[in-house]
């Protein structure tokens, strides 16, 4: 039986108060600073109240266009950006629920070395692969495309890993009893494993798309259009060293709209990120 203790109890219940206090306030005072004109954000101290000025800073970067990215607006960034990390977060998947099928459910020479040659890759950072993966982008004349924001990012050693881990725990007399019912290798893919994996499909989307979300170097090399930027790239061109030229509100409301689609995939998939995360039962 558990003891009651209402103080300790209570102490718990201040620190996370405290903890999500500290975490939440940066993002409300952000809120609170697009909805306040560049005068009142310029002459601190800020006020802790929203302020009269959201339906105009939110529909001026929302559908008129911001000068420091081009005339770009906000919501074409934001569609840039869900294209960008829906597709690397299901291309990921993809391809590495194939390639782990094909490591542990095939039997053909060089299996094993072709998955520690795709283990390998873990050990090198982003940096040593851009320059070569960018002439390869040049010369496909990719640049300024989804296809080239996108494919070269969807290949993931991490999530092959993942999945073939998992593959392995499944028992061969389930295998077997496909082979007795007649179901080829896509069927047995399509039937059972694709539905047994799918909390960790859930968990590893949920952090694919926020990588995605977040994808700053590669957009910022292979993108010269200013209409093909993702958000986070016109979130840095649009802060410039003064503060008179930086249209701060409108920085505040790109900021917000930045955050909100991987909190809000976060929030509805929390359920299943979890469960992916801790079940162990299969």
């Amino acid at each position: 039986m558990v003891e009651q203790r209402p103080l300790a109890r209570a102490f718990a219940h201040l620190v996370l108060a405290l903890g999500v206090l500290i975490v939440a306030f940066p993002i409300y005072y952000t809120f609170i600073a697009s909805t306040q004109t560049i005068q009142t954000i310029l002459s601190p101290p800020l006020p802790l109240t929203p302020g009269g000025q959201f339906s105009e800073n939110y529909g001026a970067a929302l559908f008129s266009g911001v000068g420091q990215i081009g005339g770009v607006s906000i919501a074409r960034l934001l569609w840039n950006t869900a294209v960008v990390a829906t597709a690397i977060a299901v291309g990921k998947i993809v391809i590495s629920i194939l390639s782990a099928f094909a490591i542990v459910y095939f039997r053909f020479p060089g299996r094993m070395v072709a998955f520690w040659l795709i283990f390998i890759t873990l050990m090198l950072p982003v940096e040593v692969r851009i320059l070569p993966t960018y002439k390869v982008i040049v010369d496909l004349g990719l640049i300024d495309t989804y296809t080239g924001l996108t494919l070269p990012l969807m290949a993931s050693a991490t999530a092959t890993f993942l999945f073939r881990q998992f593959f392995m725990t499944i028992p061969a007399e389930l295998v077997e009893a496909a082979r007795i019912d007649n179901a080829g290798p896509m069927r047995f893919l399509r039937d059972i494993l694709i539905p047994l994996s799918k909390t960790n499909i859930a968990a590893l989307f949920v952090i694919l798309f926020i990588y995605g979300w977040t994808q700053y170097l590669w957009p910022l090399l292979i993108t010269n259009d200013s209409s093909m930027n993702t958000i986070v790239i016109a979130l840095k061109k649009m802060v410039s060293f003064t503060d008179a030229e930086t249209p701060w509100n409108l920085v505040m409301v790109t900021a917000i709209f930045a955050i909100l689609p991987p909190v809000l995939v976060v929030v509805l998939m929390q359920r299943w990120f979890v469960k992916g995360l801790v079940e162990s039962e299969k």
